[in-house]
C-alpha cells in the first residue's frame, strides 16, 4: 500500500532480476525425487563401535552361562549316564530334582563352573567381535544378509573354539562326576578340583585330550552358531517392523522372545551333534585291548572312534528319541534360555553404551566421530 493509500504494484527489482520465470517447470513429483529424505534418514540404524560389541557380547554372554550352567549339568548327566535298565535319571526334572537332593547346588548342579567360565568370558567376547566384523565386510561387499549372518556365526564360533573347547573338556567331565569321591552317580572320573582335573588329564591322556572330541564340538557348535544367529536377525526385523517403536529398536520382552526363539530352533537341529559331542568328550580313554571299555557299576560301554560311528551305533541300538535325541528337553531348554538372556544382555548393553556416550560418560570414541 502507497502513504496516499492507493493499492499500487511493487516497483521490480532491476538490480537482481528474477530468471526462475525463464526456467522450466518440472512436475512436482520430478522434484520431489531429489528431496533429501531427512526423516527416513534418521531411522536407519548405525553400527555400533567395535569396543561396544566386544563389551557387550561377553558381558551378555558369560552371564547367560553362568545362570544357565545347572541346566547344562542336568543335560550332561542326560545324555553321559551309563546304558543301564533302567537308568538313573528318567527325564529332565527328575535329572534335576535328584541331583539337587543327593549332591546339591555347588558341587552337584553347578559342578564344572570354573571351567566353563574360564573360557567363556574371552570365548564370548572373541566370538562376537568376529561375527559382527565378517557380518559388516560381508554386507559392505554386496553380500545377502543370510549369507553375512550364516558366514559371520560359523567364523565366530570357529575362531572362539580355540579358547572354549579345552574348558569345554574339563566342564563336562567335572559336570558328569559331581562332587570329589561321589557316591550318587558312577562317571569313571574323581578329580578334586578343576586344578587337579587339568593335571591328571594332561598326565594320562596328554594335552591334546584337551581337545578330545574338537571335531564334534566344531560340527555342533559351528552350525548351532550360525542358524542362531541367523534366525535372531531375521527375527529382529520382524521384531522392529512389529514393535515399530520410535526409537527403532525392540522392548526387552521381545529381545527376550526372539533369543529364545532363536536358540530352541537351532539347539534342537544340533542335538544328535550334540549327544555326540558330550559322548567323545566323556568316554574314558580307549583300551589297548578291546574296543569297549566297562564303567564300574554299568554295563559294557561302547567307545566310539568318530562321530559318524557314534550316530550310527546310537540310531541303530537306542533309535531317534532316545539314541540322537537323547536329553533333547534340557538341550532345548538350555539353549533357549541362554539365548534369550545373552541376547537381550547383549543389546542393552549396546543401548546402555550408547546413552552413556551422548551424556559423554562413556570414554571411547562414538561411531560419528570415529
Amino acid at each position: 500500500m502507497s502513504p496516499d493509500g492507493d493499492t499500487t504494484s511493487p516497483a521490480p527489482n532491476t538490480s537482481s532480476p528474477n530468471h526462475s520465470r525463464f526456467l522450466p517447470q518440472l512436475p512436482l513429483a520430478t522434484v520431489s525425487q531429489f528431496s533429501v529424505p531427512v526423516a527416513a534418514s534418521s531411522n536407519v540404524e548405525a553400527d555400533p563401535p567395535y569396543i561396544d560389541v566386544l563389551i557387550a557380547g561377553g558381558l551378555g554372554g558369560t552371564i547367560a552361562d553362568f545362570l544357565m550352567h545347572s541346566v547344562d549339568t542336568v543335560k550332561t548327566r542326560l545324555q553321559g549316564q551309563p546304558a543301564v535298565n533302567p537308568p538313573k535319571y528318567h527325564n529332565m526334572f527328575h535329572a534335576y530334582g535328584t541331583i539337587l537332593r543327593e549332591e546339591g547346588v555347588a558341587r552337584g548342579l553347578y559342578s564344572g563352573v570354573a571351567p566353563a567360565m574360564t573360557g567363556s568370558l574371552p570365548g564370548t567376547t572373541l566370538y562376537f567381535g568376529t561375527y559382527e566384523y565378517t557380518k559388516r565386510t560381508l554386507t559392505a561387499a554386496g553380500c545377502p544378509d543370510t549369507i553375512a549372518h550364516l558366514a559371520g556365526g560359523s567364523l565366530g564360533d570357529f575362531c572362539a573354539s580355540f579358547i572354549y573347547v579345552p574348558s569345554e573338556v574339563l566342564k563336562t567331565r567335572m559336570q558328569l562326576q559331581g562332587r570329589y569321591n561321589n557316591p550318587s552317580f558312577v562317571s569313571g572320573y574323581n578329580y578334586k578340583n578343576t586344578w587337579h582335573a587339568l593335571q591328571m588329564i594332561i598326565k594320562h591322556d596328554g594335552a591334546s585330550a584337551l581337545y578330545q572330541g574338537y571335531r564334534a564340538t566344531l560340527m555342533r557348535d559351528v552350525p548351532f552358531s550360525a542358524l542362531q544367529f541367523a534366525f535372531y536377525e531375521k527375527l529382529k526385523v520382524e521384531a522392529k517392523l512389529w514393535e515399530a517403536r520410535p526409537d527403532g529398536q525392540m522392548s526387552p520382552p521381545v529381545e527376550i522372545a526372539c533369543g529364545a526363539i532363536a536358540g530352541g530352533m537351532a539347539g534342537f537341529l544340533t542335538t544328535p551333534l550334540d549327544v555326540m559331542k558330550t559322548l567323545l568328550q566323556t568316554q574314558v580313554k580307549r583300551p589297548s585291548s578291546s574296543k569297549s571299555t566297562t564303567v564300574p557299576g554299568a554295563s559294557t560301554q561302547k567307545y566310539y572312534v568318530g562321530i559318524w560311528d557314534g550316530l550310527k551305533w546310537n540310531l541303530k541300538h537306542h533309535g531317534v528319541i532316545f539314541g540322537l535325541f537323547r536329553g533333547v528337553g534340557p538341550r532345548v531348554s538350555w539353549t533357549a534360555l541362554q539365548s534369550a538372556i545373552m541376547f537381550v544382555f547383549y543389546e542393552q548393553a549396546l543401548h546402555l553404551q550408547e546413552n552413556m556416550r551422548q551424556l559423554g560418560k562413556w570414554p571411547y570414541a562414538s561411531h560419528a566421530t570415529s
